[in-house]
């Protein structure tokens, strides 16, 4: 796991990974940050790029989810 240095574009190829390995993976934002010890502020930005790029997307229940 990156630690102290890491930027965004260092957690989206590691995220989307660990997406595609569990396709069925949902997660609130809290459990993100818990599995992969991101600060607030990256893992807002991480999931906003995510759905930028139609990664992932916010369900009903506040869990994201692949978009495919």
């Amino acid at each position: 796991m990156l630690r102290g240095t890491e930027s965004v574009n260092d957690w989206l190829p590691i995220i989307r990974a660990e997406y595609c390995e569990f396709p069925g993976m949902q997660l609130t934002r809290p459990q993100m940050r818990r599995l992969w010890n991101l600060d607030p502020e990256t893992c807002d930005a991480v999931i906003a790029a995510l759905e930028a790029e139609h990664f992932l997307r916010r369900k009903a229940d506040d869990v994201y989810a692949r978009a495919d």
